[in-house]
């Protein structure tokens, strides 16, 4: 019968799982430390000459144009949510 205790992979293989572990560790904190950093960052804290749309134009939903590529005049439904507190314009 073969002694596995003494077998080179019984040494090797502690060592590699214990590197393969160090590895995954430190690749989830820096993806995570990446997702903080992001979340820090909001639309005040960028730079004043920074447009605020990062196209450094207007957005318009393809929803709100007509035919012509004119925004619609027909009436839109709205929907609120509870706690909203953005004004009303009617």
């Amino acid at each position: 019968m073969m002694d596995l205790h003494n077998s080179p992979v019984a040494v090797v293989f502690p060592l590699l799982y214990g590197a393969c572990f160090v590895i995954l560790l430190w690749q989830a904190f820096r993806v995570m430390a990446r997702g903080y950093g992001a979340a820090s960052t909001s639309a005040r804290a960028r730079p004043l000459n920074e447009p605020p749309d990062r196209t450094g134009r207007l957005t318009i939903h393809p929803e709100l144009l007509d035919s012509d590529g004119e925004l619609t005049r027909e009436d839109l439904l709205t929907v609120r949510f509870d706690g909203d507190s953005s004004p009303t314009t009617e």
